[in-house]
């Protein structure tokens, strides 16, 4: 049996979704923020349908689809076991644990090694980085969510195995990594959408989310930019506030 994580300094519970949800994750090193966030407001999965996050961490994403769309299934793969074994811990703190499922596995073994049917919906904020020699190191608590060792050549292949024919994939990423999420999507799935997201209107994207549908043929859509911040003063814009606080969706 998994044995829950101890209470601990290092450990910290959090809020999200203007309280809906809780989260114990590390004090220190990689913690969910405004990435997971609007990963989870990008899928607008059915009752019933499964959804995989390949590099689920303490669960983030997971929890926040869980509360916005109450009667999904889930599944979550994360090579930490720490962080894994956090994931199960939230499951049971936001009462879905009888529908959530936590592995631990390494995405770079790819998904037939789970043995799993595919699913509807595959999701993933993959390390941003693959080069070391692009960046400053970074520290070592965020290397393993800031560094993919197997590059996000690994992380697309996984996501295409991981879904049925029609499913969805939904990824968060870096702006400048547009083109190759694109590329390496390739001709195994169609009907992309991309929604660039701007720290401000005046300023390029700095992430953008894409969707994919898996030996879909429909063409390329570019979606209205999502704007995080205006110069009110105000933490953020209206339209992303009412994201981040669960009260709409980022649909496709």
């Amino acid at each position: 049996m998994d044995q829950p994580v101890p209470a601990s300094p290092d450990i910290v519970e959090n809020g999200l979704l203007n309280g809906r949800v809780r989260l114990r994750q590390p004090a220190r090193g990689y913690r969910a923020g405004l990435d997971a966030a609007l990963l989870a407001a990008a899928v607008p999965a059915l009752p019933g349908q499964r959804v995989l996050e390949a590099g689920c961490g303490a669960g983030g994403v997971l929890m926040q689809i869980a509360a916005r769309r109450p009667e999904a299934v889930l599944t979550g793969l994360e090579r930490d076991p720490l962080m894994a074994a956090l994931a199960r811990d939230n499951a049971g703190l936001n009462g879905v644990e009888d529908r959530t499922t936590i592995r631990t596995g390494d995405v770079a073994k790819g998904f037939r090694a789970l043995d799993l049917p595919p699913f509807d919906w595959a999701v993933s904020n993959p390390p941003f980085f693959d080069d070391p020699a692009t960046l400053r190191a970074p520290a070592e608590a965020k290397r393993g969510a800031w560094m993919a060792d197997d590059g996000l050549q690994a992380w697309t292949a996984f996501l295409l195995k991981a879904v049925r024919e029609g499913g969805r994939i939904v990824v968060i990423h870096r702006a400048d990594r547009l083109a190759d999420l694109l590329a390496l999507l390739g001709d195994k799935a169609g009907a992309v959408a991309v929604r660039p997201i701007h720290p401000f209107a005046d300023q390029p994207a700095k992430r953008v989310l894409v969707h994919a549908v898996k030996t879909a043929r429909a063409p390329l859509r570019l979606l209205p930019p999502l704007v995080l911040h205006d110069r009110s003063g105000a933490k953020h814009a209206p339209e992303a506030e009412a994201v981040l606080r669960g009260d709409v969706a980022l649909d496709w």
